[in-house]
């Protein structure tokens, strides 16, 4: 029998090996534009599962490897496929879950990327493409540490795996409570490992900790019966741009922090993060001041913030000398850890509603929450993704906050109580996630793949709390 350090040494070296096939799998997993909005078109979402699922197959390792939808939530539409794979656990060892998403963001304006956005390029150690980090990454972190494993210790260890890669994230996650349901047995597991976060630096591992929640949705104004004459009745007569923009302006006090009644704060200390390094990651221009109150990262992981997400109005194309009628905004609430999102959502309705100006009409449609997140950080299984981190990286972890959010994490929470849930990512502070020149750091990518595979090598080698 192996040692545990010659077992470590045999992990890391069929974790190095595994970059190259990962890579290029990750690449042919990037040309796929597998957008999963409405009103795009849904074969490519659809090959992208096949894509993923061949990979999984061809690892040899699952008993069982599905295709899948579910029903969305309140209706008959089918939701996006996933794929979910099952090995079983043996000899007392634990199951653990991998997530990932294999759907992406739209490309938004192509004019912006440096280089085609499903055309998978390598320049300054960078990997760049939509889905290149998120989180197609996420995907090829997962199968490459589970190749590495596999070529250690062999293909017949005990470690139980699931592996659920769900195909409309991006787009909501509008079936994944019911996917959950219709498939609670098969997911069920000890530990569940959300591959769909970030990290401290490019070189510097994190464990997210805590996450922000979502309170979105649609506002439409309304001041008029119907468009009319700025001419003839501007300066007695309110039009819907006039009262929105008035009624927006009352989120924000005169530092940019959110001025909503009833909006709560997590009191947590943060680590130091400078301003220089906020322009940095985030392309703030010099001249252009931060807004709110506090340290950087407490207005990020620990307030709440409001953003005008999309706005429909005449286009400055379309422009014409008229008093519009009716204005339509989406906006999105981040919650602070702590609060339930719907909480957050009737305090910023409640609030809207008695500032809106000059008598305007105002109604509020599709809605959409997704509650905050903490993680219990004294499971045992947060110690071994701690030893884990480290080891791979070199660095130790860093326990982080998160601005953003994962609104499906509620949904595991509350499907599967007992599991231990770790967020952990691949991406870094420069991914762009979201925006064009998306990037995947290479290096980051590689220790990240050497982490999760010692994490599973260690979880294979021992009992659950051992």
């Amino acid at each position: 029998m192996t040692s545990e350090l010659s077992r470590e040494d045999a992990v890391r070296q069929a974790a190095a090996s595994a970059i190259p096939t990962a890579l290029a799998d990750l690449g042919s997993l990037v040309r796929i534009p597998s957008v999963a909005f409405p009103g795009f078109d849904p074969e490519p979402v659809r090959r992208s599962a096949e894509a993923v699922a061949t990979l999984v197959r061809e690892t040899g390792l699952f008993e069982s490897v599905d295709i899948l939808t579910a029903k969305v939530a309140g209706g008959e539409e089918d939701g996006q496929p996933a794929v979910l794979a099952r090995r079983a656990a043996r000899n007392g060892r634990p199951t653990i879950l991998l997530y990932a998403h294999h759907d992406v963001q739209p490309v938004g304006d192509e004019s912006l990327w440096e280089s085609a956005p499903f055309e998978p390029t390598v320049r300054g150690g960078r990997l760049y493409g939509r889905g290149a980090a998120d989180d197609k990454a996420g995907i090829m972190a997962h199968i490459a540490s589970l190749r590495a494993l596999a070529d250690a210790v062999g293909t017949d260890f005990d470690l139980g795996v699931v592996l659920f890669f769900e195909g409309e994230e991006e787009a909501g996650s509008r079936s994944f409570a019911q996917f959950l349901s219709d498939n609670a047995d098969a997911l069920k597991s000890d530990v569940i490992v959300v591959a769909d976060s970030g990290n401290w630096d490019a070189t510097t591992p994190a464990l997210t900790v805590s996450l922000r929640g979502n309170a979105r949705f649609t506002m439409t104004v309304r001041t008029l019966e119907h468009a009319s004459h700025s001419g003839m009745f501007g300066g007695a007569v309110p039009d819907a741009m006039m009262a929105t923009v008035r009624l927006l302006a009352t989120l924000w006090d005169d530092d940019g922090a959110v001025a909503v009644e009833g909006l709560g704060e997590r009191d947590a200390p943060t680590p130091e993060y400078s301003e220089a390094t906020l322009r940095d990651e985030a392309g703030l221009p010099e001249g252009v001041s931060p807004i709110g109150r506090g340290t950087i990262l407490s207005r990020i992981w620990n307030k709440p913030s409001i953003t005008v997400t999309g706005i429909d109005a005449p286009s400055v194309a379309n422009a014409s000398n008229t008093l519009n009628p009716e204005v339509s905004v989406v906006i999105s609430t981040r919650v602070a850890p702590g609060q339930p999102a719907a909480e957050a959502y009737a305090a910023v309705e409640a609030h809207l509603r008695a500032h809106a100006p000059f008598g305007a009409q105002l109604s509020f449609h599709d809605q959409d929450f997704g509650d905050p997140f903490l993680v219990d950080t004294s499971g045992w299984a947060v110690s071994r993704a701690r030893e884990a981190l480290a080891a791979g990286y070199g660095v130790e972890p860093v326990d982080i906050g998160v601005g953003g959010s994962i609104p499906f994490i509620a949904d595991l929470v509350r499907e599967f109580p007992g599991a231990q849930i770790l967020v952990t990512g691949v991406e870094d502070p420069h991914a762009k996630a979201h925006s064009p020149n998306e990037s995947l750091h290479l290096d980051t990518f590689r220790n990240a793949v050497l982490s999760e595979a010692l994490l599973l090598a260690s979880l294979d080698s021992g009992a659950a709390g051992a």
